[in-house]
């Protein structure tokens, strides 16, 4: 899975945002706020992590059970997905 092209992760102050650039501009209007980990799991999207290496991810970076990580990492892809942010929708 990978984030389409045409979209910027920023970070202003304490949070994350993405904005379409380019030709995306014409298919998304608006911005994307991310905390700290939405722009880690984001940045994995962007080089085409699979969801699978998101929920390892999690697990390793935070601690947390597989289970606890595979629920949050399905929430962030599930998002992403149904904002068509990623090229396969």
């Amino acid at each position: 899975m990978k984030i389409k092209k045409g979209f910027m992760l920023r970070q202003v102050a304490d949070s994350y945002v993405v904005v379409a650039t380019g030709t995306a501009t014409a298919q998304f209007n608006g911005v994307v706020t991310l905390n700290q980990t939405g722009a880690l799991l984001w940045e994995q999207l962007v080089q085409g992590c699979e969801p699978e290496e998101l929920t390892d991810l999690l697990k390793n970076r935070y601690g947390i059970s597989e289970n606890k990580a595979k629920e949050d990492a399905d929430a962030f892809v599930e998002k992403v997905v149904s904002a068509e942010l990623t090229d396969e929708n």
